[in-house]
């Protein structure tokens, strides 16, 4: 089966793809988006995430590898960014202390990407100010509407192989799309009650190292940018799919405390 290939192929490379990370959009503007989170291994971008309190940081599950990232001493998050690839003086570079994966997001060594998420316990707490802040999550679960207009941002990579980060901060608009849309294409790989999708137009999506970032919309964080058809991020026939924030809301509470 063709889509059980792809699907096969999305823990290798996932939104893996085009020539830049958030393709059709642009340059954010500086610092616009006091939450984003750059999470780095080793110094290089990985993964985006958002930041929720001062001491987590909300992002995917699929974004740390244990068979690639077994030392979380190497993992750290760096607050503040607009470019990642110099020093900034309004960045904050803290390691993270702890991960913490949803316990469903792997079942019998596999993964489930309904559960891909994951919280970051930061070492230290982060110095709130206008550079770095919090973004408030949704107070309740919602049903989210089709063609609601949306906004991503990240670092994803500049080249095809996902080998560089891009230096600056990218933002795209997307739209919503049904999630009947999204069940009918996914089929068995999206569920409805823990996932979202974007429209795929062909000319605007998240692609690699995106991955983690949040989906805003209303000013409201509704999804976590989790996969994209592999190996071109604007397929138009395959929506791209997040985990439903809203949904996990519970464990999100619990887990922090």
């Amino acid at each position: 089966m063709v889509l059980y290939s792809f699907l096969l192929l999305l823990g290798v490379s996932l939104a893996g793809g085009m020539e830049s990370g958030i393709i059709g959009g642009k340059e954010a503007k500086r610092h616009s988006r006091p939450y984003m989170a750059s999470i780095q291994t080793d110094k290089s971008h990985t993964c985006g995430g958002m930041l929720i309190r001062e001491d987590y940081v909300l992002t995917a599950a699929h974004c740390l590898n244990n068979n690639v990232y077994s030392d979380q001493n190497l993992i750290e998050v760096v607050l503040g960014a607009h470019n990642i690839n110099k020093m900034e003086n309004n960045q904050q570079r803290i390691p993270v202390m702890k991960y913490i994966k949803h316990p469903k997001s792997e079942r019998n060594n596999k993964k489930d990407y309904s559960f891909d998420i994951m919280l970051l316990k930061l070492k230290d707490k982060a110095k709130l100010n206008k550079f770095v802040n919090v973004m408030r999550l949704p107070k309740k679960i919602k049903k989210t509407r089709p063609n609601v207009k949306c906004s991503i941002a990240g670092w994803g990579s500049k080249s095809p192989k996902g080998v560089q980060a891009s230096d600056v901060l990218q933002e795209v608009k997307l739209k919503l799309q049904e999630n009947s849309k999204c069940k009918e294409m996914w089929q068995q790989y999206f569920n409805s009650e823990t996932m979202i999708c974007s429209v795929s137009d062909g000319k605007h999506a998240f692609c690699k190292g995106d991955s983690g970032s949040p989906l805003i919309c209303n000013t409201i964080p509704q999804g976590i940018a989790s996969y994209t058809f592999d190996g071109n991020c604007t397929n138009t026939k395959y929506p791209q799919v997040y985990v439903k924030i809203s949904y996990f809301l519970p464990w999100i509470k619990k887990t922090i405390g």
